[in-house]
């Protein structure tokens, strides 16, 4: 570390950075993954067939039960867990899923990708999750699903949304990419709603490199999910077999072998993460212009994928987000502000009327969906910081803290940058 208050010139600018010693490492790795992997390899049996693969199957069954449901079926990863997951649902071609329009575009395109039509909502101002009355106000006749997010280190209200889904009879597949191991009132996400999916891609809580998992306690939603993951065939002992043509969807071995040994790490690493992430929102609580999200009273276990806060340009002079964020990344702090777009306006989703004929007349004529708090979250407000920052130690916290509090003691040197200045900055410092 470059030390406190060793240079007050902003090192976006030429200064000296708070921070230049390396963050604990992601993914997090070790000689129980080297071991399990050995022994994997030495026994040769790598791969997803038959489904479940021994591995695959205990995996499975050991987060089955961590997030309180009756099954959890390993699948190829976190996009087509929710696409499989929305078919096995009774989900129909053609039909209305309500979805976020704050999140990662797989939650819509997974949607897409079932020829149905994903409806945009926009999020809680307050948690970046959707917003149930905007929800609500979206259902039409043609509505089946709703796709709540849990994002970042926040859960969607899930007593509101099993209300809304209630009263019209709609099926709810939770998204709980970033949410490995969080409880909402006692129970795990991915037991609220019909299913759930999780993401175990490179940055994610959990992870093989890629891969994903679908949770249920419905036997028949199971029965179809396994077909449609595993080329069509039958789970041994359906209850109530239906052929369908499914895609090759499953998991490896290799893989499985390696969530079994993240799966126990993650505890440990929710308790450091839940130490440092007080301390961070402690001390963003008392810095002008910065606010935490807010956390629900009935999160009882939050898991944080990424340490989310809001960014109020006045506060700094006026300088934009993405002016912030490049300061601070030049400090030696990882961040990202457009981490996501919103949906309605994303560059990854755009109507292709051959291929998604459903969602492309729905859009004929029509402009994009109105969701102002999803914009200004995702273009104005968002700061995003790694989770990898808070598995460390107070100190790494305190080295985030004052990299904040100097770019803010700065921002009147960066007001008035614009962003191709700011990157030909940001390409200079690399090049020194």
């Amino acid at each position: 570390m470059a030390g406190h208050g060793s240079s007050t010139k902003l090192a976006l600018l030429g200064g000296t950075p708070v921070r230049d010693k390396a963050w604990p490492q992601w993914p997090a790795r070790g000689a129980e993954e080297e071991r399990a992997l050995i022994a994997a390899l030495r026994d040769g049996d790598w791969g997803g067939f038959p489904l479940p693969n021994e591995r695959s199957a205990a995996f499975a069954a050991a987060f089955a039960e961590r997030h309180d449901c009756e099954h959890a079926l390993c699948v190829a990863n976190g996009t087509v867990s929710l696409e499989a997951a929305l078919q096995a649902m009774g989900v129909e071609p053609g039909a209305e899923v309500i979805v976020p329009a704050y999140t990662f575009e797989a939650t819509a395109s997974a949607a897409l990708f079932s020829g149905c039509v994903p409806v945009f909502a926009d999020i809680d101002p307050e948690t970046w999750c959707i917003d149930i009355e905007a929800a609500a106000a979206l259902v039409t006749e043609r509505t089946q699903a709703i796709v709540p997010v849990h994002l970042a280190m926040t859960i969607a209200d899930l007593d509101a949304i099993g209300s809304l889904a209630g009263r019209h009879g709609l099926a709810v597949l939770e998204d709980c990419a970033h949410a490995h191991g969080a409880r909402w009132r006692g129970l795990g996400v991915g037991s609220w709603g019909n299913a759930g999916s999780f993401s175990f891609q490179t940055s994610k809580l959990m992870t093989a490199g890629e891969g994903g998992i679908v949770t249920t306690s419905d036997d028949a939603l199971l029965d179809r999910l396994h077909a449609l993951v595993n080329c069509g065939r039958q789970r041994p002992g359906a209850a109530e077999p239906a052929p369908v043509i499914g895609h090759n969807y499953r998991m490896t071995d290799l893989q499985a072998t390696i969530l079994e040994v993240q799966l126990g790490r993650l505890d440990e690493q929710h308790a450091i993460r839940g130490r440092n992430a007080s301390r961070l929102c402690a001390a963003i609580e008392d810095i002008d212009g910065l606010t935490n999200l807010r956390i629900d009273d009935r999160v009882t276990r939050q898991a944080i994928y990424q340490f989310v806060f809001r960014f109020d340009r006045e506060a700094f002079a006026g300088i934009d987000r993405d002016v912030f964020v490049a300061a601070l990344q030049a400090e030696g702090v990882p961040a990202d502000g457009r981490f996501y777009e919103s949906l309605p306006v994303s560059e990854l989703l755009r109507p292709d009327s051959a291929r998604y004929p459903a969602w492309s007349a729905a859009l004929a004529g029509a402009p994009p969906a109105d969701c102002p708090n999803a914009e200004s979250a995702a273009y104005r407000e968002s700061v995003w910081l790694p989770h990898q920052l808070l598995l460390g130690t107070e100190t790494d916290v305190d080295d985030i803290v004052e990299a904040v509090l100097k770019v803010q003691r700065s921002a009147d040197d960066l007001a008035g940058l614009e962003s191709a200045e700011v990157e030909r900055l940001r390409q200079a410092r690399s090049a020194r």
